[in-house]
């Protein structure tokens, strides 16, 4: 209100403006999704905030999911702050998205959280589970020596940078070769989670950027922090709730109007057709039958 030169509020007026703001950010979280289906694509993440509960100050996460949907365009579909990033916390997240018409969805991008992980496989059966792979950097480097991570690391890059599905995993192929033997614990850090590491190769190359990590989520946790690190701790969760639901109450509108994340071409293409391992399109059957119905 000071930016708008306005320095004297009375306490009814404040709690007046609360109240309206409570509203408008309730509504937004708590609105249909289904008049946007389908969001062919998810992200999701969480954040710490400082808040007073008992009188002592505690950690509380916020959970956040964004999504594409059928427009092209990004979305904020949700909001939930708990006092744990759990496995029912995100299970009861995921599941107030899909009773809200939260549908569609070929793949989810994320961390490995495992609670995480299990949300997603209960909630959305039919989706696809993408590890992010700045995330999944930082894991493996904590299981390769320091000395040898350069080269770990720089072959790992060149695995994204590949032109398509069937060279991507022929340069897995020769990661896995290089640290096999002599990097065991490297080795089975990458063998065992291929599948989720490379799930973007499932989906047409021109989307691989915008779906293999979590990045565009960190930029949006960043604007986030931008208003809510001038705050510190929250006298409550009820704030934490008022002021990031305001924050992506406004992101949102700004994506509304902004360019589109996806163009509706390949964003069509990615939901008719899968790409096998070899890099082979072929017709999604079941795509095809849901947008014909």
């Amino acid at each position: 209100m000071k930016t708008l030169g306005i320095h004297n509020l009375s306490k009814s007026q404040v709690s007046r403006m609360a109240a309206d703001l409570d509203e408008h950010v309730a509504q937004f979280r708590h609105r249909p999704l289904g008049v946007s289906r389908p969001f062919t694509f998810v992200a999701a993440d969480a954040l710490t905030m400082k808040v007073r509960e008992g009188g002592r100050v505690i950690n509380a996460v916020v959970l956040v999911a964004t999504g594409v949907n059928a427009d092209g365009r990004r979305e904020v579909l949700g909001l939930r702050v708990a006092t744990s990033e759990t496995g029912a916390a995100w299970n009861s997240f995921f599941a107030d998205l899909v009773a809200r018409g939260l549908g569609g969805v070929r793949l989810v991008t994320s961390d490995a959280h495992a609670g995480l992980v299990e949300a997603i496989a209960a909630n959305l059966p039919g989706a696809v589970w993408q590890r992010c792979r700045t995330h999944y950097a930082a894991n493996l480097m904590s299981v390769t020596p320091k000395t040898m991570w350069p080269a770990v690391k720089a072959m790992l890059h060149s695995v994204y940078d590949q032109p398509d599905a069937a060279a991507v995993n022929a340069q897995f192929d020769r990661l896995l070769d290089y640290v096999n033997g002599k990097l065991p614990d490297a080795h089975e850090h990458l063998d065992t989670p291929r599948a989720d590491i490379l799930a973007f190769t499932g989906f047409p190359e021109g989307l691989w950027q915008q779906i293999w990590s979590n990045n565009p989520n960190e930029r949006l946790n960043r604007a986030i922090r931008r208003r809510t690190d001038s705050v510190g701790i929250f006298p409550n969760r009820g704030a934490i709730i008022r002021l990031v639901g305001a924050v992506l109450t406004e992101i949102t509108d700004e994506w509304a109007e902004g360019r589109r994340y996806l163009g509706l071409e390949i964003l069509a293409k990615s939901r008719l057709t899968l790409v096998d391992n070899t890099g082979t399109e072929k017709v999604n059957t079941d795509s095809t039958l849901e947008l014909t119905a």
